[in-house]
């Protein structure tokens, strides 16, 4: 993972980024801290670097980049890295796309920390005051006074980073005034987005998920048989009394159809002597007759 984090000063950088050093082991590559090392130090860059800190100003680009490119060859550095503090202006951006470019680094994400500027003031007041109160001795660069004079800077030199990330298609923004917490899982988000981590048990949630609707055919295809065999068994008792019906009935009609084809034929031939006898008698008169 090779990030950088962008935000006006007090915006919370350094505690998002030492967040992200615990959760994945990449080391925190803030410009200040490393400045501020060298000036506690005394080391010639230390000495050039503590009058322009003091005073609220940049320290020379210079001066900056020669700090990273040193660090970036460390072996501790395999894992990746968070850039705090740096870039500052567009000049010092593409200094740094040119070095990490040599050094065939990429970089993956640069994440905006959005914040109000009037919140930033009291936040730092608020600090500042609590320090004071509990004896502890206060930074020369976080004051009031030295943030206004920084809040002014970053207006003019930084903020043009947004556009400059922005049209490398490597900006997303996370809105700082959210609780530490939320900017944090705003953060790992995004992170898991571009492909800098991996998501939690994304991969292997997938698959369960895809096999669900096989699942769901299996069991509706054995609730469907299941259902024709009901059906089948269900029907069976039916047909054998409909067939049992059927054969009772053709085996009446066959036992009543006799007597009654009997009986007619029966009736026809009384009904035809009759008539026999009738016409003989008539027959036999007329020939008496004569």
């Amino acid at each position: 993972m090779r990030l950088i984090l962008l935000g006006p000063p007090g915006a919370g950088k350094g505690t998002q980024a030492q967040r992200l050093v615990q959760k994945y082991g990449i080391i925190q590559l803030s410009t200040g801290e490393m400045l501020r090392a060298a000036v506690a130090a005394q080391t010639p860059v230390g000495l050039q670097a503590k009058d322009i800190m003091a005073s609220g100003s940049l320290v020379p680009d210079e001066i900056v980049i020669g700090i990273i490119s040193d660090r970036l060859d460390q072996p501790d550095m395999k894992n990746g890295f968070i850039l705090d503090g740096f870039p500052r202006t567009v000049p010092q951006a593409a200094a740094l796309d040119e070095l990490l470019k040599k050094k065939h680094i990429r970089l993956e994400a640069v994440i905006e920390l959005r914040v109000n500027e009037s919140a930033l003031l009291s936040r730092v007041e608020t600090r500042v005051a609590e320090m004071r109160a509990r004896g502890e001795e206060v930074r020369i660069d976080d004051t009031p006074e030295v943030l206004s004079k920084r809040l002014a800077s970053y207006r003019s030199m930084t903020e043009p980073l947004i556009h400059y990330y922005s049209e490398r298609r490597k900006l997303a923004t996370v809105d700082g005034m959210m609780s530490i917490e939320q900017v944090t899982r705003e953060i790992n988000r995004i992170l898991a987005a571009v492909g800098a981590v991996e998501p939690k048990g994304g991969a292997k949630a997938a698959a369960p998920a895809r096999k669900a609707p096989g699942a769901a055919r299996k069991t509706a295809g054995r609730a469907g048989k299941k259902a024709a065999k009901t059906t089948k068994k269900a029907a069976k008792p039916a047909g054998k009394a409909a067939k049992a019906s059927s054969k009772a009935a053709r085996k009446a009609g066959r036992k009543a159809a006799p007597p009654a084809r009997g009986r007619a034929a029966g009736k026809a031939k009384k009904t035809t002597k009759k008539t026999v006898r009738k016409a003989t008698k008539k027959v036999t008169k007329k020939r008496a007759k004569r």
